[in-house]
């Protein structure tokens, strides 16, 4: 049984700071991607195998964000700097098949809502 449970969402003025975090297991495909109201669903984020650890950026997050694994927690994370009012959306962690299109991920988790004003 495949879960992914992200948190660490929340409110923040433009210019802060949040740290989101997910549980994550048994997978070599792991991504961030968030939906804001009325958009579709982007990739922010992707790392391609736990022993490589190669990463992969949105151009809109590029140099703000940075995404993480901790092995010995089974934790994913997306640290996210510089945060502007653009930025908010519903973040999901995700694991599939890799690279920042959602269509090739097939396990989500539930989603933590950044809001950023």
């Amino acid at each position: 049984h495949v879960q992914l449970v992200e948190s660490g969402g929340g409110s923040v003025q433009a210019g802060g700071s949040l740290t989101l975090s997910c549980l994550i297991s048994g997978h070599t495909y792991m991504g961030w991607f968030r939906q804001a109201p009325g958009k579709e669903r982007e990739g922010v984020a992707a790392m391609y195998n736990r022993l490589v650890l190669k990463s992969y950026y949105s151009d809109s997050v590029k140099d703000r964000f940075t995404i993480s694994l901790d092995n010995d927690k089974n934790t994913l994370y997306l640290q996210m700097d510089s945060l502007k009012p653009e930025d908010t959306a519903m973040y999901y962690c995700a694991a599939g098949l890799g690279g920042l299109l959602p269509q090739l991920y097939n396990f989500w988790g539930q989603g933590t809502q950044v809001t950023v004003s």
